[in-house]
């Protein structure tokens, strides 16, 4: 089958990097939008029998709601589907309402099962997607094909040749985290040929308000790298941050897949204990201000693990390989 790749809206300077690296052409499409507020996208390139690829983050920003790219992201899978591709893969760096994966209170929306449903209406073959929240929420609410992709090697070559002959500690900021950051942790354990420790913040919240101080583990005297799937606000980083250093922490570095950043983040990471934040491109920081970017901040490019995933779904290759230490 031809493979085709198309990167509607913001996407489409990370489509072309995909795409480099493929082979390929990224894929022609239009959009327009009408006066009403109505909009269509559609392929400018024959798709009939073809294996279809979209990529396409789903983070809100200056120019579209998240919604807004949800439905427009949507009516083109369908689109898609309708022009006779014979199978059609949505890529999704970020997949929003992955975090409404169960009732917290009564009578609240299960939205990440939600979201699924309108993937498979819309006649979606696979869904890819990067450090989701809730892996067996993800999993479980989708009833077609799932991938899942970790930012973890990329972090841990990151961080390898920074650490040296450091005594590490990998640090979870809460309860719900600790089995991705030991998967981290044992990986950075294997890259770097020796122990590596572990350790886990409490956390409890409750009505958007964090609680909770207790920091579990040693960290004195030791390089900790605090690893979660994303900084939002900012609270949860910064009070591991502070834990971390009144434990007596030598050093505290940072990972999160996804960076947010929501409006005031910025101030409350400007930690003096806080050396470093990494972060991937899902989504682009583009809420932070330049000096903190500038001083704080490393964005990791993606692009390389999403071609790599897309050549293996079209040629019949592993993912699971892909993923290994």
């Amino acid at each position: 089958m031809t493979l085709r790749l198309f990167a509607p809206g913001g996407d489409r300077e990370r489509g072309r990097r995909v795409a480099a690296r493929l082979g390929i052409e990224l894929a022609a499409l239009e959009e327009r939008a009408f006066e009403d507020g109505e909009h269509k996208m559609r392929p400018l390139e024959n798709v009939r029998g073809a294996d279809v690829y979209v990529l396409c983050s789903l983070y809100g920003d200056a120019g579209r709601t998240v919604n807004d790219k949800l439905v427009r992201l949507l009516f083109f899978l369908g689109a898609l589907r309708d022009a006779a591709a014979a199978r059609v893969t949505a890529v999704l760096p970020y997949l929003c309402y992955a975090r409404k994966d169960r009732k917290t209170k009564s009578r609240d929306p299960v939205t990440t099962r939600y979201v699924a449903a309108l993937f498979e209406a819309v006649g979606v073959d696979a869904v890819v997607t990067l450090d989701v929240h809730n892996l067996a929420a993800y999993q479980n609410a989708f009833r077609c094909r799932t991938e899942h992709l970790e930012a973890r090697p990329l972090f841990a070559g990151h961080f390898v040749p920074l650490l040296g002959d450091q005594d590490v500690v990998v640090v979870s900021p809460d309860i719900g985290g600790v089995k991705r950051a030991e998967r981290f942790r044992e990986t950075l354990a294997k890259r770097l040929g020796r122990e590596v420790g572990a350790a886990f913040m409490e956390k409890k919240r409750s009505a958007g308000v964090v609680s909770g101080e207790a920091l579990v583990g040693e960290v004195a005297g030791r390089t900790v790298v605090v690893i979660d799937d994303m900084v939002v606000g900012g609270t949860t980083l910064a009070r591991t941050v502070e834990a971390c250093h009144a434990g007596g922490a030598g050093r505290v570095l940072a990972a999160a897949t996804h960076g947010l950043f929501m409006p005031g983040a910025d101030q409350k990471l400007d930690l003096p204990a806080l050396r470093a934040l990494v972060v991937t491109d899902s989504v682009p920081p583009f809420r932070l201000p330049d000096d903190f970017v500038a001083r704080k901040l490393t964005v990791l490019d993606t692009a390389p693990l999403f071609a790599e995933t897309i050549r293996r779904l079209h040629e019949g290759g592993s993912l699971v390989e892909l993923m290994a230490d």
